[in-house]
């Protein structure tokens, strides 16, 4: 009790709104209470007053690093989680879940979490943020990579995967197994957890729990599509077809990689998301765009640049390249896809990647570049806000004529 009312003092002492200081109050208000009611160990009381000054650290600070405080958020997150007054953790399980969170949610590229704060920033049009608008913008972030890590974890063990961003799938590592179908529930789990504590007095907290999960639902439903599509049984080319194609990536990763973070940002400014349909469209298409480039960089790119070798000719993805070859090619063309396609041999990986190129499929793709490029900056030029123009605008440009 004594640290938390020292805490209080030093609080008061510091240079902070008093919004801001009731804020911060208004964290320590139920672990006070707790504290009366059932004394809570020492040491969870010296982890949160720990987790309090990193808070008010963050909103002190400059905001000139933003990927550095997007991190220090997740500690904070990490921190909030793992002393969950709700949950009674022994030593060991509160060890497994850190473990678990630092190895599986912050090792991408953060680029879907950090894109809420560009969003929102954005759509305040030049306006600074506010130490708390970027604490804000970043906590929905991080809701999207633990969504994504969530995705992730599940989908190695689906396929049978080895590695995963440079190290072994979680499921892989000893002594986890399949455990890690309950971690990627858990990651599930975190996330109203984070909301509840974060947006729970916000006029769109409800919209925001409604927008999780719509999102996993189209994803879960876009991977099952995938998973019918390309794994089930023989391998069978006759199934996939630019619709098929189509449908896996708008619901496997169009809505949780494109919409979702702008639709975070949008609810942040108050807006209503059904004012905003034209908007979920063009994000999308650009979905749809991204893994179409992906699918072309990962047989033409040089993988010095890609920083990998493509895979998807003999993991039998069902790409848009051979999608694409498919409605060109003649019967003995086609022949010789059925024959060698998704076959992980060095020889009939050549074959197929000579029949893209005797298909002049690379010239099929600059196209499609070029006429999607005009369609959907046609598009964002066509909505009324200039300030979501420039969102739609910023997320085109980080994708166009991208090499890896």
């Amino acid at each position: 009790m004594y640290l938390l009312q020292k805490g209080r003092l030093l609080l008061t002492n510091y240079k902070c709104s008093l919004s801001l200081l009731n804020q911060i109050h208004s964290y320590l208000d139920p672990i006070y209470a707790k504290e009366e009611k059932h004394c809570i160990q020492r040491s969870q009381k010296f982890s949160y007053f720990s987790e309090i000054n990193e808070k008010n650290s963050f909103f002190s600070g400059k905001m000139s690093d933003l990927k550095s405080k997007f991190l220090d958020v997740y500690k904070i997150l990490k921190s909030e989680l793992l002393n969950d007054p709700d949950i009674e953790f022994t030593d060991d399980g509160r060890q497994w879940v850190e473990r678990m969170l630092d190895y599986n949610v912050p090792g991408g590229k953060l680029n879907r979490g950090l894109s809420v704060i560009d969003s929102y920033s954005l759509l305040k049009e030049g306006k600074e943020l506010t130490s708390e608008e970027i604490f804000q913008t970043s906590s929905l972030g991080w809701c999207i990579e633990w969504l994504q890590a969530y995705f992730l974890v599940l989908d190695d063990i689906t396929d049978g995967s080895h590695t995963r961003r440079g190290q072994k799938c979680w499921f892989r590592l000893p002594k986890v197994g399949m455990i890690a179908a309950n971690d990627g529930i858990l990651l599930r789990n975190h996330i109203p957890r984070i909301l509840k504590k974060h947006f729970r007095g916000k006029p769109y907290y409800v919209d925001l729990l409604e927008l999780f999960n719509e999102v996993e639902f189209q994803t879960a439903s876009g991977q099952m599509i995938d998973l019918i599509t390309t794994h089930s049984g023989e391998k069978d080319l006759s199934k996939y077809s630019l619709p098929v194609h189509r449908r896996i990536v708008q619901y496997k990763t169009a809505y949780y990689s494109f919409y979702l973070p702008v639709a975070c940002a949008l609810l942040m400014a108050g807006e209503n998301l059904d004012n905003h349909v034209n908007v979920k469209n063009i994000l999308l298409e650009m979905g749809i765009y991204f893994q179409v480039q992906d699918d072309y960089l990962d047989c033409f790119a040089d993988p010095e640049i890609l920083g990998k070798i493509g895979t998807d000719i003999q993991d039998f993805k069902c790409s848009w390249l051979v999608v694409k070859a498919l409605e060109h090619c003649n019967d003995e063309q086609k022949k010789l896809l059925h024959e060698n396609y998704g076959k992980d041999d060095p020889a009939c990986v050549a074959k197929v990647k000579a029949l893209y190129n005797d298909l002049k499929l690379e010239d099929v793709y600059l196209e499609y570049e070029k006429s999607i490029y005009e369609k959907l900056i046609n598009s964002i030029e066509a909505q009324p806000s200039k300030a979501v123009q420039a969102v739609l605008k910023s997320f085109l440009a980080k994708i166009y004529k991208r090499q890896k």
